[in-house]
């Protein structure tokens, strides 16, 4: 199923000195897609915006941005049997002398729909466990937050995961500060208030948990393991799979039970 349009027009190939591939310079975001329409659209135009004004991209054409996205769901078969994947992701395009970007930006714009994770469907009934990495997440105020292409750290990370006996990782950064999982945020419960991780040195701000924040009060503070393990209740969260119950961090389990009470005292579907 899958399909790309590449600046409008449906292809696979980019320039070989697009700043995307030669130095990661460039953003992205990915949704998902249920009935033919983009699931929080208006807070992933939100994040690319930010990451545009942040990267120094310039404002991005969101007309024709979205004529790309509706050309990709109109191309798409059995558009209403199941959920499906966007991803659309912007790199600086082509120029510039070594690092230094061109003055006069073109930027690459690259949209791709692809199968949705059959692996979703069921996580959220039971909920996932993590370990803690090893690896951790390097303090940078500049691009805290954004969803960049530099994304080795969660290379790294997938490799360690895929060595643990756990269905994904816990992540602290450099100053042993929780901060997120290998590809969700992190929302918690204690005695009446929820709290997420602060994400002003590492991580990245995900839609959903922004999603969730403009619905209900949420304190963003710095929190240690010891802190997280403490919680009434964690959860995991992204666009693609929404709020997922943890059931056990390491050698500590959280009721299942609380956790799904929880959400329905939210009005939160799994």
């Amino acid at each position: 199923m899958t399909k790309t349009i590449i600046n409008g027009q449906p292809g696979h190939l980019i320039n070989i000195n697009d700043r995307g591939l030669n130095y990661g310079d460039g953003f992205f975001t990915t949704a998902k897609v249920v009935d033919a329409k983009v699931q929080l659209w208006p807070l992933h135009r939100a994040r690319l915006s930010e990451c545009a004004r942040r990267l120094g991209f310039g404002d991005l054409d969101f007309a024709a941005l979205e004529q790309d996205v509706a050309q990709l769901l109109n191309s798409r078969e059995n558009a209403l049997d199941e959920p499906a994947v966007l991803k659309v992701l912007y790199t600086r395009g082509s120029g510039g002398r070594g690092y230094a970007p061109p003055s006069d930006v073109q930027p690459t714009r690259i949209l791709s729909l692809l199968p949705y994770p059959d692996a979703y469907r069921e996580i959220a009934q039971k909920g996932l466990s993590l370990a803690v990495a090893k690896t951790r997440l390097g303090q940078q105020p500049l691009l805290a937050g954004l969803k960049t292409l530099n994304r080795l750290e969660q290379v790294f990370i997938k490799q360690e995961a895929a060595q643990q006996n756990s269905d994904d990782l816990l992540v602290l950064d450099t100053t042993d500060k929780v901060i997120e999982t290998s590809s969700a945020n992190l929302l918690m419960y204690k005695q009446g208030q929820w709290y997420t991780p602060s994400l002003d040195q590492a991580g990245v701000q995900g839609v959903y948990l922004a999603h969730l924040q403009e619905r209900m009060p949420v304190i963003s503070c710095q929190l240690n393991l010891a802190q997280v393990l403490s919680m009434d209740a964690v959860f995991c969260c992204n666009s693609l799979m929404g709020l997922v119950p943890i059931t056990r961090i390491a050698h500590h389990d959280f009721n299942l039970d609380v956790a799904h009470s929880l959400l329905a005292k939210q009005g939160i579907k799994i």
